[in-house]
């Protein structure tokens, strides 16, 4: 089937903590648990929308670079998604428009939370993946 829909792109930043464990957001539009991020907007950079999106979700300023640790394309949503490794570098955890709640999460609970096509993600950055993982999904589980 082909379609002329474009490809979106977005961004998503795995915030880790010096105990080693990311910062998870519940969503507030499908309760469902995953890194902050977001579509990139048409003026931005990838860091300038990948910082964008951390701050509105998390109320956390990221240090920049940050380091690319996985490319996920969405087969149906037909968004292709690339996944930052974050340290934060200002602010405190909060939860905004976007976001119902925020979570430290170990490697365990990440795989609890979240869907698998998320939580690979984290766990991608997590093991700060080199070269960066090349994954495929259907918006759930990997393809």
């Amino acid at each position: 089937m082909t379609t002329d829909r474009p490809h979106s792109v977005s961004v998503a930043g795995v915030i880790v903590d010096d105990q080693g464990r990311a910062l998870l957001i519940q969503r507030r539009d499908n309760g469902r648990w995953e890194p902050p991020g977001g579509v990139v907007e048409r003026e931005e950079t990838l860091p300038e929308a990948l910082q964008r999106e951390v701050l509105e979700e998390t109320g956390i300023k990221i240090a920049l670079p940050a380091t690319l640790t996985g490319v996920y394309k969405n087969m149906t949503g037909l968004i292709v998604s690339l996944v930052f490794r974050c340290q934060a570098a200002d602010g405190s955890p909060t939860t905004g428009d976007e976001t119902r709640a925020l979570r430290w999460a170990t490697r365990e609970e990440v795989t609890d939370l979240a869907d698998e096509a998320y939580a690979i993600r984290v766990l991608d950055a997590l093991d700060a993946a080199s070269p960066p993982a090349i994954r495929a999904h259907d918006g759930v589980k990997l393809v």
